[in-house]
């Protein structure tokens, strides 16, 4: 589908654009996760044909149905899950993706942290940071997250790589991309997952090294 490779190429371009204006120019180009939840086949094949390799996925079930396939023809092909999980779910996650962008409690890090051993699968792990401490959101306060970066650290031997946050609908994201990247600095962590299609330009200016993007790429998702 021609509008999915002009779109790709439109997004990329601006995550270029807001790269070179950031302060953080001289770190690496912020990489584009395609969130591809609940999008049809063709729309998917089109990202893949042209030249899309990251994608970001909502649910276990679906991206197991979606992707282990798609894994023998792509193996260059890298995914993150970015949608909240289940500890009884945490085996097959472990399995399927690359990233998990979602360690969010201490259940599910011990979770993780027995499954990667039993797979010999070490995978890199972003803490979700819930910013605006929304109740019926997924992520740990900010007020929690220092201990329980540690606890994710030593306790439970995850490779905690960055963070992750949703900023809340009806509020500034800037003051949460700000406050987000603050925690990183302080916890000598290097990535930041933050950004969707509304505003992945912003993240990029608070210094987020991946932005998720979905509706901006693929429209409108199916219901």
């Amino acid at each position: 589908m021609t509008v999915i490779h002009d779109n790709l190429k439109t997004v990329q371009d601006k995550i270029q654009a807001a790269a070179r204006a950031d302060a953080h120019a001289d770190a690496n180009e912020p990489t584009l996760v395609a969130v591809s939840k609940r999008q049809p086949d063709d729309r998917i094949d089109a990202a893949l044909d042209a030249g899309q390799r990251c994608f970001g996925e909502n649910r276990v079930q679906e991206a197991q149905t979606r992707w282990t396939a798609r894994r023998a023809a792509y193996p260059d092909l890298i995914l993150h899950l970015i949608g909240a999980l289940q500890t009884n779910k945490a085996a097959d996650a472990v399995a399927l993706f690359d990233v998990i962008e979602v360690v969010d409690r201490p259940k599910l890090a011990r979770a993780l942290s027995s499954e990667m051993a039993k797979q010999n699968r070490q995978l890199d792990c972003y803490i979700q940071v819930n910013t605006g401490d929304e109740p019926q959101k997924s992520g740990i306060s900010p007020a929690d997250v220092d201990d329980f970066i540690v606890q994710c650290r030593d306790e439970y031997g995850l490779n905690i790589v960055g963070l992750m946050c949703i900023p809340p609908a009806d509020e500034e994201p800037a003051m949460h991309f700000a406050l987000l990247a603050t925690i990183a600095k302080r916890n000598e962590l290097d990535k930041l997952s933050m950004g969707m299609s509304g505003d992945y330009e912003e993240a990029i200016g608070f210094g987020a090294t991946s932005v998720r993007v979905g509706s901006a790429l693929f429209g409108a998702r199916d219901s």
